[in-house]
């Protein structure tokens, strides 16, 4: 076995505002998986007004309560918030990138993302038009 890394883009289509369940893409994306004996990946989201995090990978009520919860704690119309250049959704979403962060690391085994049974990596679009979506995996350890 051997120590390799492995980096790469990954594009995600434009999803709707909320939250996603985006492990497949991951996972489809980086056939270097494969090669993985022990190691990790790490996932980078290169954006400012989305978010990654892992969590309920079952039941998509999770990922719309977790929509409504983060509309209900940083509403849009604030009259506080300043930065809204590009629409009243703008400062919000920036807020919730912030609440729950740009990055997650994963472990990997024998090939496999080593999720618990009921987590997936979850994509929070907090825009209402945010588009496509850039990842940046880096992927490290011992390779067959």
């Amino acid at each position: 076995m051997t120590s390799n890394w492995h980096q790469q883009e990954i594009i995600l289509p434009p999803f709707r505002r909320g939250f996603h369940l985006i492990t497949d893409h991951i996972e489809s994306a980086i056939s270097e998986l494969a090669n993985v004996k022990i190691g990790q990946l790490h996932l980078w989201l290169q954006h400012t007004s989305a978010s990654l995090t892992i969590n309920e990978n079952a039941d998509p009520s999770v990922r719309s309560d977790l929509e409504s919860w983060f509309n209900h704690t940083v509403l849009e119309n604030s009259e506080f918030f300043t930065h809204t250049y590009e629409g009243m959704d703008d400062m919000p979403a920036h807020v919730k990138s912030s609440l729950l962060g740009c990055e997650v690391t994963i472990p990997v085994k024998d090939g496999k993302l080593q999720l618990g049974t009921w987590q997936g990596v979850i994509m929070g679009e907090h825009r209402n038009n945010g588009g496509s979506r850039r990842i940046l995996a880096t992927l490290h350890g011992l390779w067959r």
